[in-house]
């Protein structure tokens, strides 16, 4: 396979991975063919899959702004994969122009690309990291360069704890943030289960476990216990499309068929 001139020289282009598929389903063009052939199979094996990705990306539009309307001027997004149109700088700093936004993500492809975009922004920085290795994310010179950590956070994983790998303890991981954030910071996440449609999810399972991002749903009590030491705002912990919809075609028919619960929670 042919590298592209904007990928990085380490990068891996025969393998898919879970940032360029979340790429491809958004409609972007930063993926490789290992992906979008992926990306075709899940497709056809699991046709609600582009869907879960927009409705997962209004999701994190609608937790940003409401963290926005908080008070909360600083975000630290793990897991965040490829900044495409309508990421959390632009959300954020459309409505507080000094809003300030770390990137966390492991694909040198996503951080190559928020490199680029963020250029000439200098309240927006992006690092290459796993989120589980919390002293690296928190202790980064751009991480402390930027975020002021006397004051309160949005903390966002959204679309990212279900990728850990086998393991890996996301409330452990969690845990570590929780400490390192002051009172009054808000945490969002997103995450798939197998609640609903589990045979599709199976199937998205079975074809994930090909790229180097395999997955693992969770339930929703297992979601619901990610969120301890915050107390979760209402609607509480809830289908995609039911959380602070703004219009009742942001629901739908089945809400269910997002595929994954999200919820919002303030650190007391």
């Amino acid at each position: 396979m042919e590298r592209p001139d904007w990928a990085p020289k380490d990068v891996d282009i025969e393998k898919a991975s879970a940032a360029r598929l979340y790429d491809y389903f958004l409609g972007g063009s930063y993926n490789f063919e290992v992906d979008r052939a992926l990306g075709r199979q899940i497709e056809q094996a699991a046709p609600g899959v582009p869907e879960f990705a927009f409705l997962n990306r209004a999701y994190l539009r609608r937790a940003v702004r409401y963290m926005l309307a908080q008070g909360i001027d600083q975000f630290l997004d793990l897991g965040s994969g490829i900044p495409t149109a309508g990421n959390v700088h632009e959300i954020a700093q459309n409505a507080n122009p000094d809003a300030r936004v770390v990137y966390v993500d492991n694909e040198p492809v996503a951080v190559a690309h928020a490199d680029l975009i963020l250029e000439d922004n200098p309240n927006a920085v992006a690092i290459e990291a796993e989120l589980q290795d919390h002293a690296t994310v928190l202790g980064h010179e751009k991480t402390r360069g930027l975020l002021d950590f006397s004051r309160p956070i949005g903390l966002l994983a959204v679309a990212v704890l279900h990728f850990l790998p086998t393991g890996v303890d996301p409330n452990a991981v969690l845990a570590e943030y929780r400490r390192a954030l002051p009172a009054g910071s808000y945490f969002a996440l997103s995450h798939l289960t197998r609640d609903v449609g589990s045979d599709q999810v199976d199937q998205i399972m079975r074809l994930y476990a090909q790229s180097q991002n395999p997955i693992t749903p969770r339930s929703k009590d297992e979601i619901t216990g990610l969120f301890e030491g915050f107390d979760v705002v209402d609607p509480g912990i809830v289908f995609t499309p039911l959380w602070h919809p703004e219009s009742p075609e942001d629901i739908g028919e089945r809400p269910d068929r997002s595929g994954a619960f999200v919820g919002v929670g303030r650190k007391p």
